[in-house]
């Protein structure tokens, strides 16, 4: 197991997005972006995978406890942090901006709802020949 599996599992097991794990980096002052922290969770064949390095998971852990316990002058109870984390979740389900319709429904079925165009090739048209018949001389008889 490498640390790019520990840190999906660590991912995972928490609910964390890209954006709150670039918060926890913040906390430990370790500067990362989200382009970045996502080539950390992409396939091992992927062109754009990175290999997850014992310093960034060191100050990953490390900003995860202060993010959980929170600071010896301001402590915090990590199950209250990870059920509010779980709270984000729900109520920003997807961040994307809604577009400027005055329709609310969901994309996809906004699409559903509208009756799709049938496919209707051109009858009747004679066919374009792009390549002539062409002879070749090679020399053999």
């Amino acid at each position: 197991m490498n640390n790019n599996d520990i840190f999906k599992k660590l991912r995972v097991a928490l609910q964390l997005r890209d954006d709150q794990i670039e918060d926890i980096l913040k906390l430990v002052d370790f500067r990362m972006s989200k382009g970045e922290i996502g080539n950390f969770f992409r396939n091992a064949d992927h062109p754009k995978y990175v290999e997850c390095g014992d310093q960034v998971l060191r100050n990953f852990l490390n900003g995860l406890v202060i993010h959980l316990r929170g600071t010896k002058e301001n402590p915090k109870n990590a199950m209250e942090v990870i059920k509010q984390n779980q709270a984000e979740i729900k109520v920003k389900p997807n961040l994307k901006p809604k577009s400027t319709s005055d329709k609310t429904t969901h994309p996809q079925k906004e699409n559903q709802s509208t009756p799709k165009k049938k496919f209707n090739p051109k009858k009747n048209t004679p066919k374009v020949v792009v390549v002539e018949k062409v002879k070749f001389k090679n020399g053999k008889k």
